[in-house]
């Protein structure tokens, strides 16, 4: 099976690296940049676990033709969500015949509505990656969190199950693909506090006060799942509504029986904080974004998710972090 990685950044490179170190054919479409640096660099690869490959330049499929990426069999798209309207303009737009089956591994849960919106005729699945790729530096891409890719299930699972087995890279497919998405969500709305505190993952989960905050934005977004119908799916040995209760439990008794969730690297951060620090737009649209636009269409409102977006767009406007400290953020929160 022939592999095309849309998007040459953290995800796509982690991945697409792993498949190509695992010895199958994948066509990374670049942006000049990164076209770049991976031609001068090739790719490095590791995980929290002890993985770690290098790969030559020499031994990377690297363009900035989109006809050579859609030259496959399936295409995994691996930009950020507000990218998504330009990918479906750039690929309807490609002197192309052949149409690859297209993966959206974005976060959020609108991304492939839009892309089928704009490319009717093409095969598009929804796809979830639940770990955190840090660059470590120029091409150095490290994963620093467990977690199984989840992806739609399509006609070409066993041939896709070859290369991801090849690679060593835990995945299932599945058909609540929505639900999954909404599982996510629930967790990704850690980022926007991860990148307001300034801190890695492990010390801000750490700290029962931003637990608290995060526990209430989850609460939140249940509250409205519940009202939508929608049942978030269970990606771990704990139901997504017990999760709130279990963040605010005090520091050792959350230390005990959260070992799995702090399994993380200790260098890690979220990408939302990484984007905040090198100045980039974030996805806080695509996480609690998701969550305010759903509650839009019920009629009722969301204030904890609506503050983190105003509080992520204000750190983008001013074109840097904007750290606040725990007890600060419960009390903006109106929590204390």
């Amino acid at each position: 099976m022939k592999i095309g990685i849309y998007g040459a950044g953290s995800i796509g490179c982690y991945i697409g690296g792993r498949m190509v170190a695992a010895g199958h054919q994948v066509t990374f479409y670049c942006r000049e940049r990164s076209y770049q640096k991976l031609s001068q660099n090739g790719l490095e690869l590791s995980d929290l676990n002890g993985y770690h490959h290098k790969l030559t330049p020499d031994q990377l499929r690297l363009t900035t033709n989109l006809a050579e990426v859609l030259d496959t069999d399936l295409v995994m798209i691996c930009v950020k969500s507000a990218a998504t309207e330009q990918v479906a303009s750039e690929i309807r737009s490609c002197d192309t015949v052949n149409k690859p089956s297209l993966i959206s591994f974005q976060n959020g849960v609108s991304n492939v509505p839009r892309l089928k919106k704009m490319l009717p005729e093409w095969e598009i699945m929804e796809g979830m990656v639940p770990f955190n790729v840090a660059e470590l530096k120029p091409s150095h891409f490290h994963q620093g969190s467990d977690g199984i890719l989840m992806i739609k299930k399509f006609a070409e699972n066993n041939q896709l199950k070859i290369v991801l087995d090849a690679a060593k890279l835990q995945f299932e497919f599945r058909d609540d693909m929505l639900e999954v998405q909404w599982a996510k969500v629930l967790f990704n709305l850690n980022n926007s506090i991860n990148a307001l505190s300034g801190l890695t993952l492990r010390n801000q989960l750490t700290n029962r006060m931003y637990r608290k905050c995060l526990a209430q934005a989850q609460l939140e977004t249940l509250q409205i799942l519940k009202q939508a119908n929608i049942q978030p799916a269970q990606l771990t040995p704990v139901p997504a509504n017990i999760i709130p209760h279990i963040l605010r439990l005090p520091n050792w008794l959350f230390k005990l029986i959260s070992r799995k969730m702090l399994a993380i690297d200790p260098l890690a951060r979220s990408s939302m904080q990484d984007d905040l620090n090198l100045g980039r737009t974030t996805e806080v649209d695509w996480i609690n974004g998701e969550v305010v636009r759903l509650a839009n269409t019920l009629g009722v409102n969301a204030p904890i998710n609506s503050y983190f977006i105003e509080q992520i767009k204000l750190a983008e406007n001013n074109n840097s972090s904007l750290q606040i400290g725990p007890k600060e953020m419960l009390r903006q929160l109106k929590l204390i």
